[in-house]
């Protein structure tokens, strides 16, 4: 029996990356749920034209997802987020500002992706990548080999990029405490 050089190729990268899914499969890829805990960097591509970078701190056991954002040309932002709903958004030094808010959810569970939608995959930032769809809402690309995420956008423009991913790692306490003066303030419900 002779094997075409295309037949040859598929069957070496099967035997060396059994994880490739194949065009014709008959499983529908899942995401891959979050680790409890995480530390991403995030260049984040806004949908107003601005850029921004993310330190990324996700932690599902204390219930709190923290994001450093480092707007283009801007200040540092920091946002507390906690899974009771409140999430503050805050500045440091003599000027600090703070605006809590009260949303109808908490933090994403790392299982946010369930029943989404499966799009097939594509190639984005150099990597193939599952692509899925939640709710008109996010849309999610994870790289097929690795699993790690590659990139979410949402449905307003904006695009997040991931450029590290730290599983496991996790803030420290006393990095995740809002300034006092957050606390003498009502907050906003949204």
């Amino acid at each position: 029996m002779k094997l075409n050089p295309l037949s040859l190729a598929s069957l070496i990268l099967l035997l060396v990356s059994p994880s490739i899914e194949w065009v014709g499969s008959t499983s529908t890829p899942t995401p891959l749920p979050w680790p409890e805990q995480f530390h991403a960097l995030l260049y984040m591509n806004l949908s107003s034209s601005r850029l921004q970078m993310s330190d990324l701190w996700y932690d599902w056991p204390r219930g709190r997802n923290v994001n450093i954002f480092q707007k283009q040309l801007g200040e540092l932002l920091y946002d507390i987020e906690w899974n009771n709903g409140t999430s503050f958004y805050y500045t440091l030094g003599a000027q600090g500002t703070c605006r809590v808010t009260e949303f109808e959810v908490g933090i994403p569970r790392p299982d946010f992706l369930d029943d989404a939608n499966y799009l097939g995959t594509t190639v984005t930032d150099g990597f193939y990548c599952n692509v899925w769809e939640k709710v008109d809402f996010i849309w999610y690309y994870e790289d097929v080999q690795t699993r790690r995420p590659v990139r979410w956008d949402f449905y307003d423009g904006i695009s997040t990029h991931v450029i590290t991913f730290e599983v496991g790692a996790v803030l420290q306490d006393s990095l995740s405490q809002a300034p006092a003066y957050c606390f003498s303030q009502e907050s906003e419900k949204l």
